[in-house]
């Protein structure tokens, strides 16, 4: 087999071949020109096809006698979209120039049949006697290496958005998890879907068995109408085969296309939400329910409106999870806050109203912890014991739940009924308390303060008290002075390994006019900062709050308490009268 070739010459150096084809080197080059597996073709200095090879015409589908002369770069080199490459761009020029050898990764070749053949090519100098005669390209059928690529390229893809799924389901469970109020939870979830996984997104929550409320909405980017979406929405009937109130009523989640949102339901609820969908615009919408083991506590609705963007099947189990981790989540919120009521509702039960104290102000406050099982073991009492004194006591019990209310409750009435028998000082009184505790069986580890007032009904009177583990009794007078009663502290109440009757008492003389505060330490402690600082910061809020009557200095002290704080709070004040005070 010969080479095809174009024009004559004599072999001596002007870039042709020999006459009739045949390849300097003889038969055994041309063979190897001829059976070669890749494409190749030879150009002059020009850039002129000079020569082409079996396996060159047949992938570039050109006899080939019809290349032979014709501009390889005019002929074959195309851009990617099919248009001509610019003659300073092609890759031939600084071989025939500069003597430089070119290797390209896929570049296209324009066929015959008019299709654009990738290519993997190398194009080297040819010289003879030191100059460059030709320009000798190699080139190979790219397509399965494209498509190799490509498919590499869909499956990194695949991956990339799974791995963006499982991280946006992972941040929903988390985030879910740590927030405690159903509606900020779920206007965070569609916080996080919008713009990720959809342009906008909406939260209807059942609210009894037929009402709907919508708690959360996240438009799309840009949005400026109407932004009150949120609020009730009308009820879920049986009769309606709306997405929406389909899956209310406990379908599985719904993926939707244009014809699907375009279908017409006439009923209340599919109205309302066919409002939102036309307000916000969408092509392919997916609606899933917020649900646990046992009921539909609501849905989740997503929507895109890119017509090239439409939800798939794996997106539609993302949407299905993430809906499954918000009813949890509600779920969950909801059962806490009926503990937090019940358990508070104990508490409040339990804790009693102040009696009259002669000319003796009294105030009390109680606040739950703002999170979680607000009830706990926190209690304050007034009690007017055998002998006529008035005894001040306030306490906390381990734990923030009901099982440290009912203990709570407990220790109370023991601590009433071991106090009223007989007169004794303080701290034979939590003595004794304690050995009722430790015979009970269950004992509760429960730190308090006990205090006698003592003194004639016209004064002066004293601070008698005992302190188990509890924070300081504070002591305010009228001129702004305030200071902690640090003496008789004792041993927490339920430590079975110290001795009983070590506990010992304190007395303190009460000013005119002077306040004591009782409290628990959830008025003092914060998370991050130390007791000192917590105590210091009441102190100096009670100085400055010595002339505000007994309930105002309550009601600002509870306010001033720590915001971030995580304990429940009882406080209780007393306030001595000053000659000519009334009672």
């Amino acid at each position: 087999m010969t080479i095809e070739q174009a024009g004559t010459g004599s072999g001596t150096g002007d870039g042709a071949g020999p006459p009739g084809g045949a390849l300097p080197g003889g038969a055994l080059l041309q063979a190897v020109f001829a059976g070669l597996g890749e494409g190749l073709y030879l150009t002059d200095r020009d850039g002129r096809i000079s020569a082409v090879n079996p396996r060159a015409a047949e992938l570039l589908g050109r006899p080939a006698e019809t290349m032979l002369g014709a501009d390889a770069h005019d002929l074959l080199h195309r851009a990617a979209d099919g248009s001509v490459i610019p003659r300073s761009a092609c890759s031939l020029w600084p071989v025939l120039e500069r003597g430089l050898a070119v290797r390209g990764g896929c570049a296209r070749f324009l066929c015959g049949t008019g299709h654009l053949l990738p290519v993997s090519w190398s194009v080297s100098p040819v010289l003879r006697d030191g100059r460059i005669r030709a320009a000798a390209v190699l080139f190979t059928d790219a397509t399965e290496h494209l498509e190799a690529a490509g498919r590499r390229a869909d499956q990194l893809a695949a991956l990339e958005r799974l791995a963006d799924r499982l991280a946006a389901a992972t941040e929903a469970g988390a985030m879910l998890a740590r927030t405690p109020e159903a509606d900020e939870a779920l206007r965070r979830l569609g916080r996080l879907i919008v713009p990720r996984l959809a342009e906008w997104a909406a939260v209807d929550l059942r609210t009894g068995s037929e009402e709907v409320r919508r708690v959360a909405v996240v438009p799309p980017e840009g949005y400026s109408g109407d932004p009150a979406w949120e609020g009730p929405l009308p009820p879920v009937t049986e009769s309606s085969g709306a997405p929406l109130a389909r899956v209310l009523r406990g379908g599985e989640a719904l993926l939707l296309g244009p014809d699907d949102i375009a279908a017409c339901d006439d009923e209340p609820l599919a109205d309302a939400h066919r409002e939102l969908v036309s307000a916000f615009g969408a092509t392919s919408v997916i609606i899933a329910p917020l649900r646990t083991a046992r009921r539909i506590l609501g849905a989740l609705t997503v929507a895109r409106t890119d017509p090239a963007r439409p939800f798939d099947a794996a997106e539609l189990a993302l949407v299905e999870d993430l809906g499954r981790r918000a009813g949890l989540a509600v779920d969950g919120v909801r059962l806490s806050e009926r503990r937090r009521e019940v358990a508070e509702t104990m508490q409040r039960q339990l804790l009693p109203p102040l009696p009259q104290a002669g000319r003796l102000g009294l105030a009390a406050r109680y606040r739950p912890a703002p999170e979680g099982s607000a009830a706990g073991g926190d209690w304050y009492d007034v009690l007017t014991l055998a002998d006529g004194a008035t005894a001040l006591v306030v306490g906390d019990v381990a734990g923030h739940d009901v099982q440290a209310a009912a203990r709570m409750a407990q220790l109370s009435n023991m601590l009433r009924s071991i106090a009223w028998d007989r007169v004794e000082p303080p701290s034979l009184i939590v003595d004794r308390l304690e050995n009722a505790v430790l015979a009970v069986g269950d004992p509760a580890l429960a730190t308090l303060v006990l205090a006698r007032i003592e003194g004639p009904e016209e004064g002066p009177w004293q601070l008698h008290w005992a302190s188990a583990g509890h924070p300081p009794p504070l002591l305010v007078t009228e001129d702004g002075r305030a200071r902690y009663l640090e003496s008789a502290q004792n041993v927490l109440v339920g430590v079975e390994w110290h001795d009983v009757g070590d506990r010992h008492d304190a007395i303190e003389p009460l000013p005119a006019r002077s306040t004591v505060l009782l409290y628990t330490n959830g008025l003092v402690h914060a998370p991050g900062t130390g007791l000192d600082t917590g105590l210091d910061r009441l102190r100096r809020r009670a100085a400055a709050l010595a002339r505000r009557s007994v309930e105002g200095f309550c009601d600002e002290l509870l306010e001033g308490a720590p915001p971030d704080g995580v304990d429940d709070i009882a406080l209780l004040a007393l306030r001595v009268p000053g000659p000519g005070d009334d009672s």
